[in-house]
């Protein structure tokens, strides 16, 4: 039993939007997607941004790892993961639109707060 979307793609496909998605979030501060994209990119935010909070070379690399943009690993542990120091998760908010045009999908904003 999975306890995750799948999103209608296999394994290699899914990481590889996340990837993607996670590089543009962290770039960007919020982003346009799917409701089901935002809440499932909302739970791997809050990990990467926990792992990123140490600041060690440790953590740079596990980030990178996931991220493998180091334009956003550098902009996540140098920026992003300070002003959450305090905090202990929430780091996300998700605001629904209204649905798609064309296939009626339900549409979300997900920003970092």
């Amino acid at each position: 039993m999975a306890f995750y979307r799948k999103l209608g793609r296999n394994s290699g496909n899914r990481k590889a939007l996340f990837r993607s998605v996670l590089g543009a979030l962290i770039k960007q501060g919020r982003i346009e997607t799917t409701i089901t994209k935002a809440k499932e990119i909302s739970k791997h935010v809050a990990k990467l941004i926990t792992v990123a909070k140490a600041g060690d070379l440790n953590a740079r690399r596990q980030v990178n790892a996931v991220l493998v943009d180091e334009v956003a690993t550098k902009k996540l542990v140098d920026e992003i993961a300070p002003k959450y120091k305090d905090r202990n998760g929430g780091y996300t908010r998700i605001y629904r639109l209204a649905p798609r045009r064309g296939d009626a999908a339900e549409m979300a904003i997900i920003e970092l707060i």
